[in-house]
C-alpha cells in the first residue's frame, strides 16, 4: 500500500507537523514528554525527520536576514512560481510568522503578552517554569496570578509563599506583589510570603527593590544576598535586617525552622499546614518565642512538642480548629 506521506496532501500534512513541532521546540521550557513525543514522530518516517531538518536550516538563515526585512517577509511572504516549494516556503514563512510571533529571535524584541494563575492544595508543593525561562516553587496553600507584557513581567502572590528564581533580562522589570507590598527586580532569587499582618522578604541571591504596594518610584530599600525585610499593612518597609536564607526558605524540603519565631508567627504558618486554622488566645500568648524544627507535613507533632517548650497549652475548639493557651 502507498504510504500517504507520499502524496501532495500527505506532504502537507507532515509539513504543517513539522512546522508545529518546530514552534513548540522553541518554547523556554520543553516537557520531558512533550519531547519524548517529538522524537518518536521524527523516528516515525524519513519525511518527518527531512522536513524538520528544512525548518532548522531555514532557522538558522533567519539569523542572517536584518529584523525588518525579516518581518516584512513573514507580513508579505514571496510568491515562488514552482508549486513543490511554494509549499514548504509558505510553511516556513508560516514558522517564522508564529516564531516573530512568540518573540522567539533574540535579534527581535517581540516577547509575546502571557497570562497564567497557579495554586497550591493542603500541603502541596508545586514547581513553575514560566516562559522566560524564571522558575517558581508555590508552599502548600500559595497562589500566584501572572502577567507577562511587552516591557514588564507582572506577578502577584495573592496567598502564602513562593520562592523566586528570575531569568535576568534588564529590559523587562520582574515586580512581585503582594499585599501591601511589591518587589521589583532583573534577576535573582528571593522568597516572599503573604502574611496576614505584613508581607516578608527574603534574598537568596543577587539584589531586589522593596517598597510599598503605593510608594513612588524612589521610595524602597535594596536588599542583597542574606538580607530580609517586610512590610506591614500600611505599606511601611522595614529596614534591612541579616537572616539566613537556607533557615527561612526551608519549606522546600518540608521542614518549619523557627529561630526566635514568635507565637502567632507560628500559628499563622503552621496553619498553611493543617486543615483548621492554629490560633493563639491572646497577644500575650502571641508574643512567646519558639526556635525548633518541626516537618512540615506532621504539624501535629509541633503542637504536641509546644507545651513542654513554653508556659502553653493547645486546646480544641467547636469547629475542629485548635487555639495555643496560656498554662
Amino acid at each position: 500500500m502507498m504510504d500517504t506521506r507520499d502524496c501532495a496532501c500527505g506532504q502537507t500534512a507532515v509539513r504543517d507537523d513539522a512546522a508545529q513541532w518546530f514552534v513548540r521546540l522553541q518554547e523556554p521550557v520543553v516537557d520531558v514528554e512533550v519531547r519524548h513525543r517529538f522524537e518518536l514522530w521524527l523516528d516515525q518516517h524519513p519525511q518527518h525527520r527531512n522536513e524538520f531538518e528544512v525548518l532548522q536550516g531555514l532557522w538558522s538563515a533567519a539569523d542572517l536576514v536584518p529584523a525588518a526585512r525579516l518581518q516584512a517577509l513573514c507580513e508579505s511572504p514571496p510568491v515562488l512560481k514552482k508549486p513543490r516549494p511554494v509549499l514548504r516556503y509558505a510553511v516556513a514563512a508560516s514558522v517564522l510568522a508564529v516564531a516573530l510571533g512568540l518573540g522567539l529571535f533574540s535579534g527581535l524584541n517581540y516577547p509575546v503578552p502571557y497570562t497564567a494563575e497557579f495554586s497550591t492544595a493542603l500541603n502541596e508543593r508545586r514547581h513553575v517554569a514560566l516562559p522566560d525561562g524564571s522558575v517558581v516553587d508555590l508552599d502548600s496553600r500559595s497562589r500566584i496570578q501572572v502577567r507577562f507584557e511587552k516591557d514588564r513581567r507582572n506577578v502577584e502572590l495573592t496567598a502564602g509563599e513562593a520562592m523566586f528564581s528570575v531569568e535576568h533580562d534588564t529590559s523587562r522589570p520582574f515586580v512581585v506583589a503582594a499585599g501591601s507590598g511589591k518587589v521589583t527586580v532583573t534577576g535573582t532569587r528571593f522568597d516572599v510570603r503573604h502574611g496576614a499582618r505584613e508581607i516578608r522578604v527574603v534574598v537568596e541571591q543577587g539584589t531586589v527593590k522593596v517598597q510599598g504596594h503605593d510608594a513612588g518610584d524612589n521610595d524602597f530599600i535594596n536588599l542583597t544576598a542574606g538580607l530580609g525585610t517586610h512590610v506591614d499593612a500600611q505599606g511601611r518597609v522595614a529596614a534591612a535586617y541579616a537572616v539566613n536564607p537556607t533557615e527561612m526558605t526551608a519549606w522546600r524540603s518540608g521542614k518549619l525552622v523557627f529561630n526566635n519565631a514568635s507565637l502567632a508567627d507560628v500559628a499563622e504558618q503552621v496553619s498553611r499546614y493543617r486543615e483548621k486554622p492554629l490560633k493563639v488566645a491572646s497577644a500575650a500568648v502571641g508574643d512567646l518565642r519558639l526556635t525548633s524544627v518541626f516537618k512540615s507535613d506532621n504539624t501535629d507533632a509541633l503542637l504536641k512538642a509546644l507545651p513542654s517548650i513554653l508556659p502553653v497549652a493547645v486546646r480544641t475548639l467547636g469547629d475542629g480548629s485548635q487555639e495555643i493557651i496560656s498554662k
